[in-house]
């Protein structure tokens, strides 16, 4: 009996259902050994060696393969063909007291999981590939460093509970500089001018827009107020409209690369709402099961029988019309994509339909139809420009622009999605000769205001990670995962933005450790990982040259950095009652809280409690309502005070005895108004997730009425970013 090892059960399960009776498959469940949990568990006086464990969960699973592996003829490590993969394969090795040199212990890899794929792996077994393993290895020493010698430096400047990643704080760098971009951005307002025309004898309109006047061009921030809008719309009164000149050129558009992790990851999160960890989770099963290769990969090639099955396809379904007379060929965009041997495609292009899972299912036709897609023919487009000459007592240039479809090539399947939609359309025009009178409709003066950059998403924070170097296939979406579980950034309508506590170790981090925010510094290290893993660094070296100046660096940092350099205390207008000193508002392992600035001799401290309002009332959750003087009850819990605290979003009410009972009840503030909108739900007090009040509808998201002014108080509404 052969035995075979693998990470996962379902894995296993597909496996052996491919090899037959003379395999016996198990899982490993995953690691089998890591660092310990509660030390660093490294010597860093001893070339760095990591003191692994073998995890308390994986004891039983081991002992169980272990026995296993003693009546075998001969055991297959099946682990997953990237470093971790190699990896996991290497620690199984130690934790079953295995030797390299036993000829009847092999390391397989494959990219699918398909019958000729594991035939093929086994007949070309191999022994541990070092290389990646040391790659592995390295990046789990250099985060294990960072993260338990720079954390607690975050413990006592700033607050407990706080962690530093060599990849999540430059993630979180990310969106605080996007973030604040957005705020210093100072919008500069200009106005668009267009006419819409139509041939003299039809109905059917289009739009060209001014682009200039007398010769001299138009630019899009050249008409910067209404009066000068005004004075355009003036000399137009009374134009006759002509066509100037008429340019056809042809456009191609190429299908889109085959998906590799990052791609994957972007557009799941486009077209379906995926988070990047739930598309991999997904895309992890679709694997295990059969269906798809392997999805951990920087790679865009596709096998020989791939290419040919999907040609296969395409003339079958589409016609011949469709097919190109050679294969597309797709360039990797990273230096050394060795993750994976080819792109994540499905195994057997003739299932549509894999999973009763709608999920599932959904990223599956997602890949299906992106991979076919992209060894179908270009699209083929006629784009067509007229310029339009409109003269009265000025001369006036406006240009339109229309296409037209001449083949659908690649589209009739599947075209990608775009981060950011914008507000142009463009349609077609109809067939325009030079010297044409035109028919004049309407003239279009549109006041507009240049905008700040977006927000990121994940499919951009993906995009842009990719674009710097930062990370690699397997880390994006556990960075993602990381900075939103840490409370370093909150998913606002699908964007990110950082919280106050992100801002704050940001800035830290960037004017004390310029060099592990360092986005030039961060893709140099992913460079040097990809170096050990091609075997041309060695890890330890790697490891040294960062570490010893970063380890004293932290030590002159520990005693220079001033924690009220960054966390700056507000001063209340309240006075200790036991010693007499002003109240101020700090910053603390729960959140803020009040207390007496004479801390640490006076230990006096509060929650945070709201302002009180004479006009207004308290909306509690269950539907009762009271006015604030009147919040005194009792816990329901353990008969305590309820008192009135202040959170990431906004006020509440909690047990007097936090933490040991951990009580609490939403509260709202209303106007007593009903919804201008709706006329159903109330105006209630609401916070974005930064804090910031405004006004909405209590029936929120059914109602999606919003206002930064308080409509009981007759201000403008103005919706809410």
């Amino acid at each position: 009996m052969n035995l075979v090892i693998v990470e996962s059960p379902a894995k296993a399960k597909t496996i052996e259902k491919y090899l037959g009776k003379n395999f016996k498959v198990l899982a490993s469940f995953g690691h089998v050994r890591d660092l310990p949990e509660k030390k660093i568990g490294i010597d860093t006086d001893k070339g760095f060696e990591p003191e692994y464990q073998i995890l308390p969960k994986a004891k039983k699973t081991v002992a169980e393969i272990k026995k296993a592996a003693a009546n075998a003829e001969m055991l297959y490590l099946a682990t997953d063909l990237d470093r971790e993969g190699e990896a996991i394969s290497w620690h199984l090795m130690h934790a079953l007291k295995l030797k390299d040199s036993d000829p009847k212990v092999k390391r397989i890899v494959f990219s699918e999981i398909t019958k000729s794929a594991l035939e093929h792996a086994v007949k070309y077994a191999r022994g541990i590939d070092y290389n990646l393993v040391d790659a592995q290895q390295a990046r789990r020493v250099l985060d294990r460093l960072v993260g338990y010698k720079l954390s607690p430096l975050l413990w006592r400047k700033v607050k407990a509970g706080l962690s530093a990643g060599r990849v999540q704080s430059v993630a979180v760098r990310l969106v605080v500089e996007r973030e604040r971009e957005i705020r210093e951005f100072v919008p500069e307002e200009y106005w668009v001018i267009a006419a819409d025309l139509s041939k003299l004898q039809d109905d059917k309109k289009f739009r060209a827009f001014l682009i200039e006047q007398n010769g001299k061009a138009v630019k899009k921030l050249d008409i910067k107020s209404r009066a000068e809008a005004e004075r355009i719309e003036k000399g137009l009164i009374n134009a006759d409209y002509s066509v100037l000149a008429v340019e056809k050129k042809n456009s191609v558009r190429k299908p889109s690369a085959p998906f590799v992790t990052s791609t994957l990851q972007m557009e799941a999160s486009r077209k379906l709402g995926f988070s990047a960890k739930q598309t991999m989770t997904l895309a992890q099963k679709l694997y295990e099961a059969g269906h798809i290769t392997y999805m951990r990969t920087d790679s865009t090639n596709l096998s020989v029988d791939a290419v040919t099955a999907i040609r296969k396809m395409i003339e079958v379904r589409f016609g011949k019309e469709y097919l190109p007379n050679k294969s597309p060929q797709y360039q990797t965009k990273t230096k050394r994509a060795q993750e994976a041997h080819e792109a994540i495609r499905p195994t057997d292009f003739s299932k549509e339909k894999v999973s009763s899972d709608s999920r599932e299912q959904k990223l599956y036709g997602l890949i299906w139809k992106r991979t076919i897609a992209s060894q179908m023919k270009d699209a083929l487009f006629e784009v067509m420009q007229a310029r339009v000459e409109a003269r009265a007592k000025d001369q006036f240039v406006f240009l339109a622009t229309g296409e037209r479809m001449v083949f659908d090539g690649f589209i009739k399947l599947y075209t990608e999605g775009r981060d950011d939609e914008t507000d142009l359309q463009q349609g077609t025009l109809p067939e325009l000769n030079v010297g044409e009178k035109l028919r004049f409709w309407e003239l279009i003066k549109e006041q507009k205001f240049t905008e700040p950059p977006k927000r990121y998403t994940e499919a951009t924070l993906v995009k842009k990670m990719e674009s710097l170097g930062i990370g690699r296939p397997s880390t994006y979406a556990p960075t993602i995962s990381t900075i939103i579980d840490r409370g370093y950034v909150e998913l606002q309508e699908k964007r990110f933005q950082p919280t106050e506590i992100g801002e704050i170790v940001t800035d830290l981090l960037v004017k004390h450790f310029a060099g592990i925010v360092d986005y030039q510094f961060t893709a140099r290290m992913e460079d040097d990982l990809d170096s050990i893993a091609g075997g041309d660094k060695k890890w330890v070296p790697v490891v040294e040259e960062f570490y010893r100046p970063f380890e004293k660096e932290l030590a002159v940092k520990m005693k220079e950095i001033d924690k009220k350099d960054f966390i700056k205390e507000e001063v209340t207008a309240e006075v200790c009652p036991e010693c007499g000193k002003p109240i101020v508002i700090r910053l603390g392992k729960f959140g803020k809280f009040m207390a007496c600035s004479g801390f640490s001799k006076c230990k006096y401290s509060k929650p945070l409690v709201a302002k009180e309002e004479t006009e207004s009332q308290v909306v509690v959750h269950e539907g009762e309502v009271k006015g604030l003087e009147e919040e005194h009850e009792a816990c329901s819990k353990c008969g305590g005070q309820m008192v009135m605290k202040e959170g990431r979003f906004g006020r509440f009410l909690a047990c007097e005895n936090y933490p040991k009972c951990k009580s609490t009840k939403s509260i709202s503030t209303t106007t007593g108004m009903k919804c201008p909108d709706c006329q159903e739900g109330e105006v209630v007090e609401r916070r974005t997730k930064r804090g910031k009040i405004f006004w909405g509808c209590s029936r929120y998201p059914k109602c999606k009425y919003a206002s930064w002014d308080n409509p009981a108080q007759n201000k403008e509404k103005t919706a809410p970013e």
